[in-house]
Formats: structure tokens, C-alpha cells, sequence
């Protein structure tokens, strides 16, 4: 996928939540926080996030657009410095709750996992980390962890509905997110794109 074509998308905001695929991209050698960049299945930016450094308490904002001028959607952190905290994900144009991610703190010491709750508070299912063996691989090895990119899988149920890979890069942080097989459309993609985000954006401060 390409990172430097911009063009504005024709189709509603909306349907840029409808693909199967797509790919972050973190930009290199940003100083002060994080500069995130989704591209959709035909490389065109279908959101983009940038987040600012030093947040006691994290407010994540996804735009439709470089400029920042059309807000998607809002996640943002119950608690201040919590490790084991929930972010509840809104659709900014509506107003709507889409449902909320909490990140299983103890647990992810040795193994990232994520519970996906649903717009009522409900548990739905479940984002986790490809292996403990290789999760605590990762955390032995600190610095050099890109040989060992990561890979979580989320499930409804029993039911596989998203995975997240990084690509094997040492200068940019690239990752994979594939819906497409989730042919019940059991997760929100809303809350599936919000979730990739995180695991770039939380999960991605340990290495």
C-alpha cells in the first residue's frame, strides 16, 4: 500500500468503515507523540489519528483526513494512568456508543488480551496476543522484539472475526488489519478499526 497518495474519498464517511482490509502506518522519526495513517484495500487514507505525547489520560480522536477537519470517531480512556483500563469508542457523528475495549492489565504483563464489550457494557469476546511462548519472547529479547512481529487474534464467541499482524520492519511500524473473515459481521468495524489503533498505539509503547 502506498503512503504518500492522499486523495479525498468520494464515498461517504461511513463507508469507510466497510472494508475487509487495512493498513496502519506510524510515521518515522515524529518527536513529540504518535502520527497514525489507515489506508483502505484500494491505498487510499481511510482515517487518520494524531496523537499528542505525555497524556495523563489518553483522548484519542479519528479523522477522516490530514487536516483534522472531520471527526469519525472518539476513544477515550476511563481512567487516568491505569494500565488495565477501558476506552470507551463513540461514533463522533452520530453520538452514538459503538462499545468499548479494556485492556486485561495483569494479564498483558506476560501476554497482550483485550476484552471487546459491546455498546451495553456487554463482554462480547476477546483480542489476545498470538502465543504466550512467543509473547514472552518478545518481552525477553526488549529491543531487538521486531524479529518477532506481533499478531493478535479477536474472537466473538468462538468465532474468529479479526486479526491484527505488524509486518516485519525495524523503522516503520506497519500492521495488518484483516475483517474479512467475519462474514456475520459480528464485530463493529467501528470498534474493530478503533481496536487496531490501540494495539498500534498502547501495546506498540512497550517495545
Amino acid at each position: 500500500m502506498t503512503d504518500v497518495v492522499d486523495p479525498t474519498l468520494e464515498d461517504s464517511d461511513l463507508d469507510r468503515f466497510v472494508h475487509g482490509r487495512y493498513l496502519l502506518r506510524k510515521k518515522f522519526f515524529r518527536v513529540f507523540g504518535d502520527d497514525f495513517s489507515i489506508f483502505d484495500e484500494e491505498d487510499r487514507l481511510a482515517f487518520y489519528c494524531r496523537l499528542k505525547a505525555l497524556r495523563l489520560r489518553e483522548d484519542i480522536r479519528v479523522f477522516a483526513d490530514r487536516a483534522q477537519t472531520r471527526e469519525l470517531l472518539a476513544i477515550k480512556a476511563r481512567t487516568v494512568l491505569d494500565f488495565g483500563t477501558t476506552y470507551d469508542v463513540t461514533d463522533s457523528v452520530s453520538g452514538e456508543p459503538v462499545g468499548s475495549l479494556r485492556r486485561k492489565g495483569f494479564k498483558s504483563m506476560m501476554r497482550d488480551e483485550w476484552a471487546i464489550l459491546g455498546a451495553e457494557g456487554q463482554e462480547m469476546g476477546t483480542i489476545r496476543e498470538d502465543s504466550l511462548g512467543k509473547a514472552i519472547a518478545r518481552r525477553i529479547i526488549g529491543d531487538i522484539s521486531f524479529f518477532m512481529p506481533q499478531a493478535y487474534h479477536a474472537t466473538i464467541g468462538e468465532v474468529e472475526v479479526a486479526t491484527f499482524r505488524q509486518r516485519f520492519n525495524p523503522l516503520i511500524a506497519k500492521i495488518d488489519f484483516d475483517f474479512s473473515m467475519d462474514h456475520g459481521l459480528l464485530l463493529d468495524r467501528r470498534l474493530g478499526v478503533a481496536a487496531g489503533l490501540l494495539l498500534g498505539a498502547i501495546e506498540g509503547r512497550q517495545d
